[in-house]
């Protein structure tokens, strides 16, 4: 059993940008009081000093409602004009540069205007939350997608406006306004729901007492799970949670149906009360890729909304479709497959099969369970579109072939042998086949029967038959010909379709390949605009980000990305990290669609492909994908080494800095300490009085403070390179009072040292961190004078050894301390800049810390080293 490591949890907390927490207040319908319950939290959260900002609020004309606005911040509306009326919506960019701590914004799951950067109000939300805002919103239940079709089938409204489950589910608190039917009743009679005119219409409509009972408990039910999800998160990051041995799996099986939402939404209810992983498949075979266009745009609508109901999508490619789908599910460890039940005649599905029924046969131990619709709620497969007319060229071969096998047939016509003939008009069939369509090749196939009554049976040259057993053999014919023409011609789909794989997977590899023998980020930006103009026919332009700012690397040919508020989109995807533009529901209506280059660490840059190509296929959007995963890897990978070979460069500097400081300072302490020795012995003398007595006294303590800065240098050198501790237990007071007591001349007045009541033991390399100590010491009295009051205090708290060291003087610059502790950074005009890096990399080499606190006056640096147990 694997137990939570809360430390790794705080330091992914660290790594990531703070989320705003999602608060939403749930209704089961219009009126119950969602927005009042809002406003009345909001004053309670802004009465215990929170900051609170009315972002927009829809008081629905409710004296109630808008008596609670009043007293809060309120952020100016966005007005729209839309088809000559005014509409006042929220504004996004406006919360964005406030940034409250609190916002409120009412009716999540409005639908934004025209020209809005997102098409949804929980988009707005979404991007609030990511920017690290609070949110306070309202839903209905409704608006939930997944519960769209159950709302119909009570209430006969299908709801337009929803809210993705994966975004609800997202939501940090649900808290559920609940009043009785009757309630509401009265609410909607004393017109604090709608004006006078609608309340009848209401009552005796969506608001009826069976609606509202079926909603509420919608809503009660939609709550429950919310808290039973939020229970088990909290069970499985307990100290020690219950394990679970059996995981629901639940496979969603969609056909180009349009009753593909409908089991969508289905198995997302089912999934969410068995608390099961939801996986969405469609299988692409040759003869689904020769969809009509509403057929094609059915499926990937219906991919796209599985997403947003926060289901894991795949693609599976082949023509068995029955036993891919089996086989996936098997290597998923799916428990229970979902299917819609195509409405269609019981005579095709005896004819031509039927995937549920295969599926049911095929499934062994996975549970199938079938969504039914009716017949009237368009639930039929959508077809392919009928098939162009034949060609005269056809139709010019469907005669041609049974006529050259008529004659090869006449050259060895034999009674005996008219069997044969019949098998050579099976092989003409095919011929045709091969080069033409399947209407072809049936027409050859009647034409064969034709010609082989008429020449070959008795009586010959005629289309009388008189042995009626020939007509078996005439139906045989023709059913084998166009049997074996239409497994011809499936053949002919599968490999064209494999073909097309072959040639996507072909591209792929070849652009990778290239893209690793690119070592230049120009280079790999042309190479992939060059590749999607021959791949998806449109223009493409690719925008690299360097030092936070984002650059266009490679443009298009005809430069739709260069206007303001082209560069104004690239700028979001890349701040926002998600595709928008055309085809997308944020900022659908710029030029091109973005896609941001995500890397394994950070976020590239952006890549655009030109409106016209916007409405990709789902295979043309996976393809889109992965080259774009592709270059953000190559860009990422061009990053990585240019950063490795100016670390390698900066160490190398290092290493030759830190010979020739080590060289260096061996050879000037010889003369130092010659110098130093002559000044002791002059200053012995009696003779020497006066300006010569000065003079001897200013020499030797030059050379004294030389000598400390070339000891400095030598530290420096040994704490950069592999640092051997010699650790042992240590008393921090007497390294303390050591280190006073060698700087006890820098100062006029006696350091202050402020000790505990117990000693302080530490394991430690004590000559290093009394040097740290006299370096700390040195700093205070050069920076803050002889005459500034100095203080050292230290002590154990909890597994870590501190130690202060505090003046009075003039104290370093807020600008300034982030780079004081770095070699050669000077706080002052004098030194080197070498004393506080000296330090900050023998406390570091301990495990320890040392930073500058904030104080009213002076400078106070604080260390912390641990100590073990």
């Amino acid at each position: 059993m694997t137990t939570p490591d809360p430390l790794a949890q705080m330091q992914r907390d660290l790594a990531t940008p703070r989320r705003g927490r999602l608060k939403v207040f749930l209704g089961m319908a219009a009126g119950v009081g969602k927005t009042f319950a809002m406003l009345s939290e909001a004053h309670s959260l802004a009465a215990r000093g929170d900051e609170v900002v009315v972002g927009y609020v829809e008081p629905h004309g409710r004296e109630e409602t808008e008596s609670l606005v009043q007293g809060l911040e309120c952020l100016p509306v966005r007005e729209i004009e839309h088809k000559g009326v005014i509409l006042r919506d929220f504004d996004l960019d406006a919360a964005l540069v406030r940034a409250p701590q609190i916002l409120l914004v009412d009716e999540l799951a409005h639908t934004n205007p025209d020209g809005a950067r997102h098409a949804k109000r929980w988009q707005d939300v979404e991007e609030c939350l990511r920017a690290g805002i609070d949110v306070l919103t309202t839903v209905n239940i409704q608006h939930i997608e997944s519960l769209r079709d159950v709302v119909a089938q009570v209430t006969y409204v299908f709801v337009q406006e929803t809210v993705p489950d994966s975004f609800f589910e997202r939501a940090d608190e649900i808290e559920l306004v609940d009043i009785p039917p009757e309630e509401l009743h009265q609410r909607l009679r004393d017109g604090k729901v709608y004006r006078p005119e609608k309340i009848d219409q209401a009552l005796s409509g969506f608001f009826k007492r069976s609606n509202l009972l079926a909603l509420r408990e919608l809503a009660l039910r939609h709550t429950a799970q919310q808290v039973d999800r939020a229970i088990r998160s909290e069970r499985v990051q307990g100290i020690d949670p219950e394990p679970w041995h059996v995981t629901e799996r639940i496979l969603v099986c969609l056909a180009p149906s349009r009753m593909a939402p409908r089991v969508l939404r289905a198995a997302r209810r089912l999934a969410a009360s068995l608390h099961a992983e939801m996986i969405v498949t469609t299988v692409d075979n040759p003869r689904q890729g020769r969809l009509n266009t509403d057929g094609q745009a059915q499926l990937e609508y219906a991919l796209g909304l599985a997403s947003s109901l926060g289901a894991r999508t795949a693609t599976l490619h082949h023509s068995d479709i029955v036993g891919e789908l089996i086989r996936f599910a098997r290597s998923e460890n799916v428990t229970t497959i979902v299917m819609g039940k195509p409405v269609r005649a019981r005579w095709k599905e005896l004819v031509f099969g039927s995937v549920v029924d295969a599926t049911v046969r095929a499934s062994g131990e996975i549970d199938v369970l079938v969504i039914t619709g009716a017949e009237e709620a368009g639930t039929h497969l959508i077809r392919r579109p009928k098939p162009a007319p034949m060609r005269w060229s056809g139709i010019a071969e469907a005669f041609a072939f049974p006529a050259i096998f008529t004659a090869i047939g006449a050259a060895f016509y034999s009674p005996v042998q008219i069997t044969n003939i019949a098998m050579l008009y099976v092989v003409a069939s095919v011929l045709v086949s091969l080069r033409q369509g399947l209407r072809e090749s049936a027409l050859a196939a009647v034409i064969s029967a034709a010609s082989f009554n008429f020449f070959f049976i008795e009586p010959r040259f005629t289309f009388a038959v008189t042995d009626f057993r020939y007509t078996l053999t005439f139906a045989v014919l023709v059913a084998v010909s166009v049997l074996l023409s239409s497994l011809t011609l499936r053949l002919r789909e599968n490999s064209e379709a494999l073909a097309e794989r072959e040639r996507r997977t072909s591209r792929l590899y070849e652009i990778t390949k290239r893209l690793a023998e690119s070592g230049q980020p120009e280079e790999m930006a042309e190479l992939i605009v060059d590749h999607l103009r021959t791949t998806l026919g449109g223009d493409a332009a690719v925008y690299v980000a360097l030092e936070g700012s984002l650059t266009l690397l490679q443009p298009s040919q005809n430069g739709f990305e260069t206007g303001e508020r082209e560069r104004a989109v690239a700028e979001w995807v890349l701040s926002q990290r998600e595709p928008a533009g055309a085809g997308t529901e944020t900022l659908g209506a710029a030029s091109g669609l973005y896609l941001p280059l995500i890397g394994s660490q950070l976020v590239v840059g952006v890549l655009v492909v030109e409106r016209t190509q916007a409405h990709l296929t789902s295979a043309q959007r996976h393809y889109l994908d992965a080259v774009a995963a592709q270059l953000a890897g190559a860009l990422e990978r061009t990053q990585f080494a240019e950063q490795a070979q100016e670390r390698a460069v900066r160490a190398e500097s290092e290493v030759m800095r830190s010979n020739l400081l080590s060289t260096v300072s061996h050879d000037l302490r010889t003369p130092l300490a010659s110098i130093e020795g002559s000044a002791d012995a002059l200053l012995t003398r009696d003779n020497l009085q006066g300006t010569d007595r000065e003079l001897a006294a200013n020499i030797r303590d030059e050379s004294r403070r030389m000598a400390r800065l070339i000891q400095n240098l030598l530290d420096m050198t040994r704490v950069q390179g592999k640092v051997q501790l010699r650790l042992e237990w240590e008393n921090l007071e007497e390294l303390v009072r050591n280190a006073v007591d060698r700087t006890a001349s820098l100062l006029n007045q006696p350091v202050r040292i402020v000790r505990p009541a117990h000693a302080v033991l530490a394991k430690m390399d004590g000559v290093l961190m009394e040097q740290v100590l006299v370096n700390l010491l040195e700093n205070a009295a050069r920076h803050a004078g002889a005459d500034a009051e100095v203080e050292v205090v230290f002590g154990l708290k909890e597994d870590r050894a501190w130690v202060t060291v505090r003046d009075d003087g003039p104290g370093i610059p807020e600008e300034r301390r982030s780079g004081v502790f770095e070699a050669f950074e000077r706080s002052g005009k004098e030194g080197f800049g070498l004393g506080l890096a000296i330090c900050k990399a023998a406390v570091e080499a301990h495990g320890g810390t040392i930073n500058i606190e904030s104080v009213a006056e002076g400078t106070c640096i604080r260390i912390e080293v641990p100590v073990p147990a």
